[in-house]
């Protein structure tokens, strides 16, 4: 089961090494058969081309080819079936930016809640939920404000995290 432990463990800190090389296409190959949630928008994204999709227009990629983060992921718990098949992870994360315009800080937080299973006998990610718990300055991270999906009644309302200004839909 150690194993196990290990290559979940290895797709969790892939994920935020790619993202911070700006290999965008290399996070929605993580994801190729996941589906991925946020607090911060209504429904999942579902598979590698939507996925895909979204972070080519959220994530702001600068000259250097990058988004000048380090995605700082702790606190990682892995739990696999008994089966061996399936598993769960929990994690907390931490983005750091520094741009020359931008002081080294630390610009959101939060924690992953993430799904897995075994296919042909290797591990992938089944579902990755995404939970932001503190905002700092991410005007040099997004290309748009980040907002909270909210239920309300039949449809999902969002607050902007910039403004405090209520709005329809999500990020």
């Amino acid at each position: 089961m150690n194993d196990d432990v290990d290559a979940i463990s290895r797709l969790v800190f892939a994920y935020a090494e790619r993202l911070d090389a700006g290999d965008l296409e290399g996070v929605a190959d993580l994801l190729a058969n996941a589906d991925w949630r946020s607090d911060r928008r209504p429904g999942a994204l579902r598979g590698r081309e939507e996925i895909l999709g979204a972070f080519r227009s959220t994530v702001r990629i600068h000259e250097d080819g990058t988004p000048s983060t380090r995605h700082v992921t702790t606190n990682l718990v892995v739990e696999v079936s008994p089966g061996g098949e399936l598993a769960c992870a929990r994690s907390y994360f931490t983005v750091f930016q520094a741009r020359p315009e931008l002081p080294l800080q630390a610009i959101v937080a939060g924690d992953y809640r993430d799904r897995f299973r075994r296919r042909a006998g290797t591990w992938e990610f089944s579902e990755r939920e995404v939970r932001v718990a503190l905002v700092g300055d991410l005007r040099f991270h997004l290309a748009r404000p980040i907002e909270r999906a909210e239920p309300a009644g039949d449809e999902a309302v969002s607050v902007r995290r910039d403004s405090g200004e209520p709005g329809r839909g999500g990020s």
